[in-house]
């Protein structure tokens, strides 16, 4: 590591670990701002089912992309990429150590690796897959991609309706298989980085997130769901959380029910961040009880 270079500590790990209170920890010992790069914490209208940090936690440090946009904004990892990079320019001016945080893998990766480029698509063929999706259901969506790109059926999450449409409006779109575009040369960064994963035994990680679901309940999700049922369609309101109460506002779940699959759904992407974030093998994992001091010695023995 060349110690004349910029270097940006990133933090990971799965949800409801501790990444904020260590990022302030870490933004205060080196005098840094914190970049955020949870892609749920972007929206202004969502506050207590994104776990957006508390105001005396935002007052500690200075952070960036939390709660700078609206639901009714269309923002992509691709624009994040040139915010960030162009927010974290101008923080390194000021300061050659700064701090991003943050559970959401493929905007960590946009940051630090820079994204994959593909091509531009007719918004037709996106509506399309939509009406197909509601008609025939995720299936047929995935036997058309196993057709068309077997390689990326293997390699995305099946589940997932938006990646599997997006891979197949490229397939379509282009002529060329989704998988083709990926892996190409990236522009290199002119900062350092040192990742720090913070992690703990899967029956701590759920027993957190249970109680970090029961605690969103108890301040109000509910409510803050209510007042975006209205808009429920949108597709930054697509995610855990929010859904499964839309479900039970609909009538289709208990409140019971919904409570009991926001657990659920959270825990399976806790499971599927760890799963992301253990590909990079760079990375320096503590556990969740780690000292500070411990974190912040081995993260300056890399600064010397």
């Amino acid at each position: 590591m060349n110690p004349t270079k910029n270097t940006l500590i990133t933090i990971v790990g799965p949800t409801a670990i501790g990444k904020t209170a260590l990022s302030i920890q870490l933004a205060n010992a080196y005098n840094a701002s914190i970049i955020s790069c949870d892609s749920r914490q972007f929206f202004k209208e969502m506050t207590i089912g994104t776990a957006v940090p508390e105001p005396e936690e935002l007052a500690a440090a200075k952070h960036y992309f939390i709660q700078n946009r609206s639901i009714f904004e269309t923002y992509n990892v691709g624009e994040y990429e040139r915010d960030a990079l162009e927010k974290l320019e101008e923080l390194f001016r000021e300061n050659s150590v700064q701090i991003m945080v943050g559970g959401s893998g493929l905007y960590v990766d946009a940051v630090l690796k820079g994204l994959d480029y593909f091509p531009e698509v007719d918004a037709k063929i996106r509506e399309e897959l939509t009406l197909k999706l509601e008609k025939d259901g995720i299936e047929v969506l995935q036997q058309q991609l196993k057709e068309l790109d077997e390689e990326t059926y293997h390699t995305i999450a099946l589940d997932n309706p938006h990646r599997v449409m997006r891979a197949l409006e490229v397939c379509l779109g282009s002529g060329t298989p989704y998988s083709t575009f990926k892996n190409k040369p990236k522009k290199p960064r002119d900062f350092n980085v040192i990742k720090v994963g913070l992690n703990a035994d899967r029956e701590i990680i759920y027993s957190r997130i249970n109680k970090r679901v029961d605690i969103m309940i108890a301040n109000g999700l509910l409510e803050e769901t209510e007042k975006l049922y209205p808009n429920k369609a949108l597709n930054a309101l697509q995610t855990v959380g929010y859904r499964e109460l839309f479900s039970f506002l609909d009538g289709t779940f208990t409140k019971e029910f919904a409570v009991s699959e926001i657990k659920k759904n959270t825990r399976r992407f806790a499971k599927r961040q760890l799963t992301w974030f253990k590909r990079d093998k760079s990375t320096l994992w503590f556990d969740y009880l780690t000292s500070f001091e411990t974190i912040k010695n081995t993260i300056s023995k890399k600064l010397d």
